[in-house]
């Protein structure tokens, strides 16, 4: 046999009286890969005002101090105030991907009939590898400033939280839900601003300590809570109501539970306040190129938008616990 051709024993399964049995595969690809997080799809998705994209915020109302606001009824002179404003800016960044289809690969696959949707699922799957990327630098993105960007990335949620300075440790000998309880506690009693935070987001072997902790301290079981979308997840009664306790795949967190070394991060977040600025459409766009000389079809995707903690150092909070 010339080596250049191959014998049919190398790609039969069987050959036999009355019988050749060749390889043929389910039509259905297996796939349950990992593809969205929760935070992306639950803060709010605004229009960006340019770029940067802009906007004020206000860090205290025009209000007399005690010592000068009250006065003789008799001899009044006003204090003159004035409101406190300061401007904010939102760096828009690009996230891309492109994927290419060879012109003879798809018509010999449309040929042979066996798996007809894969042109259609490899661009979608593009799509969602896209928002993957994008929802694991929502929470890490490597930028450090958003006056002054120093990379192309997002400056992450994390490291939004954690350089404003709100940040407690949880000891290893500490009650987790007695920490997270009196965080909230200390948020809710801020006499400057009226934070209300509205969930908890932590990766999920976090959240099952916590769930152990309630277990085993108190003999209490979390409650559940229906946050739509057929996703359920766990509460915590503090006061600020009772939290969602959200898993979040994308938090990494270091070392081993239970060695005295691992350290978890949690957030305790406003979700109002946490804002994606896309600029023309929230969602990935897709752009088709033209036919090079390779005959290959192009399909680039195409995300701008900016990420923006609103109230850093006063409505959120990073919590770390040590375990």
């Amino acid at each position: 046999m010339d080596a250049k051709f191959t014998q049919i024993h190398a790609a039969a399964d069987y050959i036999g009286p009355g019988a050749v049995e060749v390889p043929l595969y389910q039509t259905e690809i297996l796939d349950i890969v990992r593809r969205r997080g929760v935070f992306g799809q639950r803060i709010k998705q605004v229009p960006a005002t340019g770029h940067p994209s802009r906007y004020f915020e206000e860090k205290a109302i025009p209000s007399p101090a005690a010592s000068s606001g009250f006065v003789d009824p008799r001899n009044i002179v006003a204090p003159l105030v004035s409101p406190t404003r300061v401007e904010n800016s939102v760096p828009l960044k690009a996230l891309v991907a492109q994927i290419n289809y060879n012109l003879f690969d798809m018509e010999l696959g449309q040929q042979q009939s066996q798996f007809a949707y894969l042109q259609a699922k490899d661009l979608t799957d593009t799509v969602d590898g896209v928002l993957r990327t994008h929802d694991v630098a929502l929470w890490n993105g490597t930028d450090t400033s958003l006056s002054s960007p120093t990379t192309a990335q997002y400056y992450g949620a994390a490291a939004q939280i954690a350089n404003a300075g709100n940040t407690v440790t949880i000891g290893s000998a500490q009650s987790i839900v007695d920490g997270f309880k009196s965080t909230v506690a200390q948020m809710v009693s801020n006499s400057s601003f009226g934070v209300r935070p509205t969930a908890i987001y932590a990766n999920p072997v976090l959240l099952d300590l916590i769930d152990r902790e309630m277990k085993s301290e108190f003999n209490v079981v979390l409650q559940s809570k229906d946050l739509g979308a057929g996703f359920t997840v766990k509460t915590l009664s503090t006061q600020a109501g009772d939290l969602p306790l959200i898993p979040e795949w994308t938090l990494p967190y270091t070392g081993t539970p239970g060695s005295g070394s691992a350290v978890l991060p949690a957030y305790i977040v406003t979700e109002d306040l946490i804002e994606y600025h896309w600029l023309s459409d929230p969602n990935p766009r897709i752009f088709q190129l033209g036919v090079p000389g390779s005959l290959a079809s192009q399909y680039v995707v195409v995300k701008f938008g900016g990420l923006v903690v609103k109230g850093a150092s006063y409505a959120h909070y990073q919590v770390l616990v040590d375990r």
